[in-house]
Parts: structure tokens; sequence; C-alpha cells
């Protein structure tokens, strides 16, 4: 790992923050406004989520929900329905866990350093520090993906970023590199390289206005960096929908409290071993396919008869309904649900 200057600090700041107020994307919304939930909001939803994406998202849950006090008032089914097709949607409920803990714990009373702003629900190393250096200007480095790739190529820091422990290495690196006068900028604009001139799999370092500092440009192995070990395969899991319909109405069930899609509404889903188990029942040739971080749902509808004279009329259990469009719409429904309907539809 190569050590800098101080002068070669003084140096890179200056340059980075040039860069940063001519060119950095100062337009986006919760850059207009420091106030510590915009920048709570949008980094939450920033996790795994690229910014384009988020745009719309954002605006309309701060046009709905615009303080802290309304995201904490605000019923769940609301907050899930704003956040519909975001994904990660213990997010969602996380978020608004942290908003509750400031207005009902903290009595609207924001914790101001990046240590305390862990204690809200769903906030990590990285949110409390963007939020801290964002809103209260405090001197700390915000350690994520961006920053991992950009300084592990300015400085060749080999630590491979798989690994919890590497966090600090990288961390303690930056710490002294960040401006102290505008620590929230900074870590913006270095958020703004990582996007940019210093991408994953295609960089424009020859353009980059830190190519100077690059010592892994220079010495022509960027590509090499950041370390990082490769992820296991999700596990891949096989499932049937039971499409059950009634006086114009789908069944659907609610799902259990832990684990995947925790407290949404689906179809009835049963994992099975083999497709072997509903040859013949099925009435897509080829599997709705959902991958989520560590597993990989492959989907075939099955349809259940259901009339009025059907004799006896299947009962749905205590988890499970009947439900109109109308009131199915009205949920917040996972991705994996919106394909499910989808694939019913075109088979229509």
């Amino acid at each position: 790992m190569e050590l800098w200057s101080e002068e070669t600090i003084r140096d890179f700041r200056h340059t980075l923050l040039t860069w940063y107020d001519q060119e950095g994307r100062a337009n986006l919304p919760w850059r207009l406004n420091h106030e510590p939930y915009r920048v709570l909001v949008s980094e939450i939803m920033l996790q795994q989520t690229q910014v384009d994406t988020v745009l719309p998202y954002y605006e309309r849950f701060m046009q709905h929900l615009p303080t802290v006090q309304d995201l904490a008032r605000a019923p769940e089914e609301q907050v899930l329905k704003l956040w519909e097709g975001l994904g990660y949607y213990s997010r969602a409920r996380n978020l608004q866990k942290a908003a509750r803990f400031v207005v009902d714990e903290l009595h609207g009373n924001w914790p101001e350093s990046a240590d305390d702003l862990q204690e809200l629900p769903g906030v990590g190393p990285y949110t409390s520090a963007a939020i801290a250096s964002i809103s209260f200007n405090e001197v700390v480095p915000a350690v994520d993906g961006n920053a991992y790739r950009v300084f592990s190529r300015l400085l060749k820091i080999d630590a491979d970023i798989a690994q919890t422990k590497s966090r600090k290495i990288f961390y303690d690196a930056i710490l002294p590199i960040v401006d102290p006068q505008r620590p929230g900028d900074f870590n913006q604009a270095i958020m703004d390289l990582g996007s940019s001139y210093m991408t994953a799999k295609n960089p424009d370092s020859i353009k980059s206005p830190v190519r100077q500092f690059n010592a892994a440009y220079r010495d022509g192995v960027e590509l090499d960096f950041p370390v990082k070990t490769k992820k296991q395969k999700p596990v891949k899991q096989l499932f049937m929908a039971t499409i059950s319909e009634k006086d114009g109405k789908l069944l659907f069930e609610k799902r259990p409290e832990k684990g995947l899609l925790s407290g949404f509404w689906t179809f009835p889903l049963t994992e099975i071993t083999s497709i072997d188990d509903i040859k013949g029942q099925q009435l897509n040739i080829k599997p709705i396919v959902h991958v989520f971080t560590h597993r990989r749902w492959e989907i075939w509808l099955v349809k259940q008869d259901v009339t009025a004279t059907t004799t006896p009329t299947p009962t749905p259990t205590p988890t499970q309904q009947y439900l109109s469009s109308t009131q199915w719409q009205a949920l917040s429904l996972p991705t994996v649900q919106h394909k499910l309907l989808a694939a019913l539809e075109e088979l229509r």
C-alpha cells in the first residue's frame, strides 16, 4: 500500500473537490438539502440500487413522507407500497424503524456522530458515516463499494474487500485523506468518482481528474483492484405457485414474518424437489426465475380448479385469502409476485 505525504494529500483534496464543484452531481435531490432525514432515505435507497433507478422512488417517497415524523407515523403498508419495485424490502422496514427511533426514543433529535448514528435500526458503518459527514460535517470516511474501488486503486490496497476485517484497513487509510473542511463533499465526490471515471469494468482513467494519484493505473494493474474473492453461486430452489381462481378472485397467501419475502402477499408457494413432482400439471414450460442474493428461485405455475359448484369448496388457510384485482393491486407486492402475475397473464 502506498502512503501519501501531507503535500500529496492536500493536492488530492484540492484536485478532487475542484472537479466535484465543476462536474459533480450537485443536482441530485438529496444533495440539495443536507437535512439528515433526506440523507438517510437516499442512502438506504441507494444500497444495492443504481442512482437512476432510485431517483423517481426518492422523489415520490419524499412527496408522500416529507419528514421523519411522517415516516414514523405512516402505516407500514404505505411505506412498502412506496418502496414497491426497489427490492430488498427489509431496507424499507428498517428505515421506518429508524424513523420511529428518532421520533419516539430521541424526541426528534438526531445523533450527530457516526458512532451514535449506528444506534438507529438498519444503519451500519457506511450509512452512519455518510449522514455524519454530509449532515453534521464530521470528518469521517464513508467506506462503501465506491470507496473500496477508488482507494484500492489510488493506494494499491490489496486487502480482500470480501472480508469484514478489511473495512478497518480502508477506514484507517482514508481517514487522514478526508478533507477536514468539507468531509461531506469529499465523500460524495468519491461516490461520483467511483461511478464515473473509476468504474469496476471500464474505467476511464486517461480522463480521470485524479489520474496522477492513481498508483494502480500508473503501474498498469488497475483492473486487479479491488481484490475480492468470488461469491458463491446462489442455491437453486424449485417451487410451484398455486393458481386458484374463484368468483373472479385469485388466491393469495401472506408469507411468514421471517425469511425471504416476509410479510408479503404472493400466490401460495410450495417448495418441490424436482419438476417431476408436478409433471403435466404446470402451466408454464419454462420456470419463472427470480434471484435473491443467496437463492435462485425457479417457479412453475400450477392450476387449481375452483368453481362455485365445487363440492366441497377448498377452504383457504388462515394466511390465505381470495383477492379481487382491486384488492391485490392496492397491496405492496414483491417483484417475484409481479413476475408470476405477468406470466399468468401471458398464459391466458
